[in-house]
This record gives structure tokens, sequence and C-alpha cells, in this order.
């Protein structure tokens, strides 16, 4: 008997994968947590029937969430991911040799435990000393933080259950504050096909905070679409200004000088979202 699970996108169109075995199935105390082992994509994270993560094509979401901030910024020495249970994320920051201090608030905790037992690449960050993983609200932590951070990754799920204050215009306000004044945010945006209102929201909010605010794509094949955006919010470096030979070799498979700065050419159907209302 084949199995198969399908994540229905929308009421009329899903991405279906063919299973080899369920590792993990579990309703915690948040969400829905399934660990699947599919025949194309490798093991795969799914939270309340939606896609997180998966081995085949993991690394460019968490490449393009963490290193267009970080090559932006030309001193990144503390920084905040907010979700990101799975260690990606926190990987591809500590790439980066100035970074001192990492952060990760997972309100999940059994999201960080799982994937170091099935994910174990991704997550193989968890025991550099240089980060730190708090179990808890992300939302809070930041509201409750001030001036405090170079650069705050919001790697979350969908705007629902515990991410739903995740895209909320206090959220960003929270988030400037913060940062230091010279701090960068970045946040996953969703895609533009299914959910363009999420992303003129997300980007109007970010304007109303931050000097400078853009929106930038990538493409990963297991998410709605296979278009991928990220809102990047700075109080004073534009990415886009960045010069290639600053940009030094780190160990990736997606992310390059050339991407860093092609990210942000939009299509116009795109462009439009961005615009002021």
């Amino acid at each position: 008997m084949n199995l198969w699970f399908t994540e229905k996108q929308t009421e009329s169109f899903g991405i279906t994968a063919k299973v080899n075995k369920v590792l993990h199935s579990e309703k915690t105390e948040f969400q829905q947590l399934d660990m699947l082992e599919t025949e194309e994509f490798g093991n795969m994270l799914l939270l309340d029937g939606m896609v997180m993560t998966s081995e085949k094509d993991e690394f460019v979401y968490h490449e393009m969430i963490a290193h267009v901030s970080l090559f932006t910024h030309p001193n990144p020495r503390k920084v905040l991911v907010v979700g990101g249970g799975d260690g990606g994320t926190v990987k591809q920051v500590l790439k980066h040799p100035f970074v001192e201090k990492v952060i990760q608030v997972e309100i999940d905790e059994k999201v960080v435990n799982y994937s170091k037992r099935f994910l174990p690449e991704i997550a193989s960050a968890y025991d550099d000393d240089r980060s730190e993983l708090i179990v808890g609200d992300g939302f809070m932590h930041i509201l409750n933080s001030e001036d405090e951070f170079d650069i705050i990754l919001i790697d979350s799920t969908e705007p629902v259950g515990p991410a739903a204050n995740l895209f909320t215009k206090g959220f960003y306000a929270g988030i400037s504050k913060a940062l230091k004044d010279d701090g960068i945010f970045v946040a996953q945006t969703d895609n533009p096909w299914f959910k363009p209102e999420l992303i003129k929201n997300a980007v109007q909010d970010t304007k109303e905070y931050f000097d400078v605010t853009r929106l930038y794509t990538c493409n990963i094949p297991t998410y709605p679409s296979g278009m991928w955006t990220f809102t990047l919010g700075s109080k004073k470096y534009d990415p886009i200004l960045v010069s290639e030979d600053t940009i030094f070799d780190v160990d990736t498979k997606y992310y390059t000088p050339e991407i860093h700065r092609a990210s942000f050419v939009l299509p116009k159907f795109v462009q439009e979202l961005c615009k002021n209302e």
C-alpha cells in the first residue's frame, strides 16, 4: 500500500509527497507535530499539517533568513531567533565567526527534541557554546527586551496557533524597541500567490517602525507555491547597497553574493504589494 501526505495549501490546491514511514506523531501542548520519512525530500517536519522543513530543501530557507541580514549588518554580535525549533536558522547564524551569542526562544520544546532525533544535521548547532535555547513565548521575550540585539530573526510558522501574535503591528513595534539603534530584523512572510494580504500588511507595518524596509524572495519547493518571501526591516543599513566584496565565503548551497542582490529583484505583481497605501 502506498502512503501519501497532502498539505492542503488552499481549499483547492495542495502539495503531495509519498511517505515511506511515519517516524513520530503527537499532539503537543501547542500543536500537532508529525515527523515523516518521505521518498523525495527525506525526513520532514510537519506542524498542524503544514510542512516546516525537510532534509532535502531546508538549506534554502535557513540560509536566506539568516545570511541576508548578517551580511547587511557590519558588526552582528548578538542575535535573537524566535521560533525555528528545528535548529536550522541557529546553525546558519553560527557560521558567522563574529557572532558572539545566539539566543533562541522556542515555545514548543518537543519541536526541538524531535528535530534533534530525526533531523540531526539541521539541529546540529544546539551544542555550540555560543547558542542558548529558551523554551518560552518569543512574543513576550521581545516585548521585555530593549536595545539588546543586533539582529532579530522571526522563524515562525504561518499566523495560526502560537504564531498568531508574530504577525501583529504591536510585535513590529516591540522588535524595534528590542533592537539596537542600528539593528535589523527579518521575518518570513509567506508567499505572494496565496497570501498577498499578509505580505502587504507586513511590509506596511514594518515601514512604520523602520527607515529601511525590503521584501526579498527565494524558491522553496515544499512551501506553498514554491515562491517564498521575507520582510527585512533595518534602522540604518540597506541590504541592496551591500558590496559583494564584503560578503566572505561561508558554507552555503543557495546563498551567494549574487543571490543576495538578486533576491530583492521582485516581479511586478509582488512589487505592487510593497507600495505605500
